[in-house]
């Protein structure tokens, strides 16, 4: 099934219920969204600069009140979901997995889509560490969330190819959780602790325009390939209960994936609307033109990480596949 399949098959089903009498068009619908920092969640952002919930919701007869949270780390994401505070959460495969694992039976918390391709470095201003083998007992790496972010994650997975499976934890004593702005100000000023910073997009280009700033692995690097590293997820109650709502953000996703495809300088200026970013325009524009950044909905080396967490014993349930932990309509895809 094409994406553009993915859109219309949706329509489709929000036609019928428009039109069935089963939903009150005078009611006013509510969707609550998390997003994150950072310009890997540039398809929400498009969302947001071009009201296209709210432009799918009119035409299939729906008022929708749209909310919009900024949250960071995975953590703080995930608590929001199943507390029942926000319904569409954004965040890394990591938290997805953790989420997916502890609700299944109950709220059954699985993907919607990924956000697309975007390598995440693992940054440091010690000249003496080249590898993770040279972080020392002093030193401090921030990340989003300690032992949750995919961050986090890719930090394990790194330790455990590097000091063997047992190992695998071995660094997160000396992570600590900082949102990325934070994190990125902290390894710059070298004034704090701080000596290293698993990081995102453009928080991590941001920091080594810095003299001092150098990278020591990357996440491609680490798992063996590209990776689609953030998704956005939901309960299986939200989708069952919100059948037209969840339909109408599925349509606004592909658009706005669509729109940045086709012009990914006018969702640079997308995101410097919504977000208020103080960063250069031109810098923005030369990071989501980089070959090794998409913006695709289709997971890729996912799978890889959900093997890893459950061989550590981090999640209980095995996935037979990544369909596992993504919701039927994305099924068609040839994700992994």
């Amino acid at each position: 099934m094409s994406l553009t399949t993915f859109r219309y098959a949706g329509l489709t089903l929000l036609a019928l219920a428009a039109t069935g009498g089963t939903q009150d068009a005078e009611a006013s619908e509510r969707i609550r969204i998390a997003e994150q920092f950072g310009i890997a969640y540039l398809p929400l952002q498009v969302i947001q600069d071009q009201e296209l919930i709210q432009k799918y919701a009119e035409d299939a007869g729906l008022d929708v009140d749209v909310e919009w949270r900024r949250l960071s780390g995975g953590a703080a994401v995930n608590d929001a979901l199943l507390s029942g505070s926000i319904d569409i959460a954004s965040a890394g495969v990591g938290p997805l997995l953790i989420a997916w694992d502890r609700t299944r039976g109950n709220l059954d918390v699985k993907a919607i889509a990924a956000l697309g391709h975007a390598p995440n470095f693992l940054l440091t201003r010690d000249p003496e560490v080249q590898s993770i083998e040279d972080f020392g007992p002093e030193d401090r790496i921030a990340l989003p969330a300690v032992g949750v972010s995919v961050q986090a994650r890719f930090l394990q997975y790194a330790a455990a190819n590097t000091f063997g499976a047992e190992e695998y934890d071995v660094l997160d004593r000396q992570t600590l959780s900082l949102p990325h702005p934070d994190a990125t100000a902290a390894l710059i000023s070298g004034g704090t602790e701080i000596t290293g910073y698993f990081s995102s997009i453009p928080y991590q280009y941001q920091a080594l325009k810095h003299e001092g700033i150098h990278k020591v692995t990357d996440s491609y690097e680490i798992l063996g390939g590209p990776i689609t590293p953030v998704l956005v997820y939901a309960t299986d109650r939200f989708r069952t209960d919100n059948p037209e709502l969840y339909e109408v953000f599925r349509a606004a996703l592909e658009e706005a994936s669509e729109i940045i495809e086709a012009d990914r300088d006018a969702a640079v200026d997308a995101f410097l609307r919504v977000t208020g970013s103080g960063l250069d325009r031109d810098f923005l524009s030369g990071l989501v033109n980089d070959p090794q950044i998409d913006f695709t909905l289709v997971p890729d080396n996912t799978y890889s990480l959900a093997e890893f967490l459950y061989q550590v014993g981090a999640i209980e349930h095995r996935p037979e596949s990544w369909q596992d932990y993504f919701f039927d309509e994305a099924h068609a895809w040839e994700g992994s």
